[in-house]
């Protein structure tokens, strides 16, 4: 009775062992023929014959990868799993398999730039790390799975991608081999020195020269900061800058930054001293001196702010918000004078107050006018530069000009 069992084990093992061979061997045949359905039809039936059998399982994984990848038609979740069932392959078929892997890199790199040149930023980042994900020894790949994240933008992608690179210790850095065409007298790069020393060899390329390139390393610990401080976690974002800092302490850009994320916070003086340091860093940048004046303006400073706006136009003469926020300066002293104003009672000493108040209050208006007439030079669209304008031409009885700056006003609004 037990050999009558033993036997009948046997035989039903073999039957799934037959059943399974047989399968296989029609998916092949299958894909040979590119028919990926009938291939993923045949797979199926291996499996209602699982567990498999140990001598069919690289077969299966590669079968049912080939057949998931589809010679490059299938889905990115398709090729998610052709990963998956790739990683599986042990021993056998190590060969097809790299080769397979090879395809599928050069395909989703392929369709990855082609997604990217149509503006396609988030089909081009799945592409370039499903493609790390098949070479995991190419992380540039994932640096630019992470770098077309940022274009979507899809933060939360990018930041993720980021601090795994961040984590890997990717830098980047690479040999480049370079040497000027000998026609155009212009500068190339190669893919590596033997490619250079052929074209150098043949005389069509002069000059050869190798250079390292800089780590990537400070723009991926940069961008990590930045990402937190477009989601507003601030406090992870002054803790992932004290990393960027750390590996660039003169990227004034990345001072900026910290000086935004104090500025979003109310941290106004650590914020005014982190633009200080950065116009230390770079005094010609105009934009650093408008951003202290503005922030002395708000803690009413008013000197100090008009000595940064000026320096700001010093440095660009085209800056409009200088000119805008100098009226404003003027202007604010318009307060004091019409409260002064409404205060006074009818006596002769008032009125004669009163002339005098309203001479001044007219000769701020005439003070802010050239800043106001610059900027609308500058910017012929800036409505509130011309609504401004037309105000002030009126107080002071200046009706041509009144006039004209209304018909400005009204052709800014009706374009609009």
């Amino acid at each position: 009775m037990k050999k009558q069992i033993i036997v009948a084990l046997a035989f039903s093992v073999g039957a799934f062992s037959f059943a399974q061979k047989k399968e296989l061997k029609a998916a092949e045949k299958a894909i040979k023929g590119t028919n990926y359905a009938e291939a993923k039809s045949a797979l199926k039936q291996v499996e209602a014959f699982m567990p498999l059998e140990d001598k069919y399982k690289a077969d299966y994984y590669y079968l049912y990868a080939q057949s998931l990848y589809a010679g490059g038609a299938g889905s990115l979740s398709d090729i998610d799993e052709a990963i998956k069932s790739l990683g599986k392959i042990e021993g056998s078929l190590s060969e097809e398999s790299t080769e397979l892997k090879q395809q599928m890199i050069n395909s989703l790199l392929t369709k990855g730039n082609e997604a990217y040149e149509g503006n396609d930023y988030t089909n081009a980042s799945q592409y370039f790390e499903k493609a790390y994900r098949l070479s995991p020894k190419d992380t540039t790949f994932l640096y630019y799975a992470a770098a077309t994240a940022i274009n979507v933008p899809d933060y939360d992608r990018a930041l993720s991608i980021y601090e795994e690179l961040r984590d890997l210790g990717y830098t980047g850095v690479k040999t480049e081999y370079y040497a000027t065409n000998a026609e155009t007298k212009k500068e190339e790069t190669f893919e590596n020195k033997n490619m250079r020393d052929i074209s150098v060899k043949a005389k069509s390329h002069t000059n050869p020269g190798e250079r390292t390139t800089e780590s990537k390393k400070p723009e991926i610990v940069k961008n990590i900061a930045i990402i937190y401080v477009n989601k507003g976690d601030n406090e992870k974002a002054i803790e992932a800058m004290a990393a960027a800092k750390a590996e660039s302490p003169n990227d004034v850009n990345l001072i900026l930054t910290e000086a935004n994320v104090h500025y979003k916070m109310g941290n106004t003086e650590k914020f005014k001293a982190l633009l200080e340091q950065a116009t230390k860093m770079d005094p010609s940048n105009p934009e650093l001196q408008y951003n202290l004046g503005v922030i002395a303006s708000e803690s009413g400073e008013n000197e100090q702010a008009k000595g940064y706006y000026e320096k700001t136009i010093e440095l660009d003469p085209n800056y409009v918000n200088a000119y805008i926020n100098l009226s404003a300066l003027v202007l604010s002293k318009e307060e004091g004078i019409i409260k002064e104003m409404n205060g006074l009672g009818s006596s002769k000493k008032d009125d004669l107050r009163y002339d005098e108040l309203r001479q001044q209050r007219q000769d701020l208006y005439r003070e802010a006018v050239p800043y106001l007439e610059k900027a609308l030079t500058i910017d012929g669209e800036n409505v509130n530069a011309a609504k401004t304008l037309m105000n002030i031409y009126s107080i002071l009885g200046e009706t041509a000009k009144k006039d004209e700056m209304k018909a400005k006003v009204d052709a800014i609004e009706a374009g609009n």
